[in-house]
């Protein structure tokens, strides 16, 4: 993914909590499945952090996603992960002309993992 050597933070918490995140730093209120704050700009070609950024994801969320949708919990969890990470990278689901990429990196992600375990 052309991020060798770099570090990544990650936090696992509740509904309550990243509901004050999405708030103070995004201005949205309620809770939400993953937030992403990358700590350079993706676009920079040397980055001037060996920090990639940090990924917030909460689990009340994604124990609601996995029981929705059919997925493990521990699959949500990385799907959520893995989508964190994409944003840290520059992936942008808001723009439609970078959703097909960022979704198409996912699942190509997501089964690369899925051959590991």
């Amino acid at each position: 993914m052309g991020c060798h050597d770099r570090e990544l933070s990650i936090l696992l918490t509740s509904d309550d909590r990243i509901a004050e995140l999405n708030d103070q730093y995004l201005g949205r209120k309620g809770p939400t499945n993953v937030l992403a704050f990358p700590m350079v700009d993706p676009r920079e070609e040397v980055p001037v952090s060996p920090m990639l950024g940090d990924v917030v994801i909460s689990l009340d969320t994604a124990a609601k996603e996995s029981r929705e949708s059919g997925e493990s919990f521990e699959k949500t969890v990385c799907r959520l992960l893995i989508h964190g990470i994409l944003h840290l990278l520059g992936f942008d689901h808001e723009r439609t002309e970078d959703a097909r990429r960022m979704e198409k990196e996912e699942l190509r992600l997501r089964k690369l993992i899925e051959e590991e375990g």
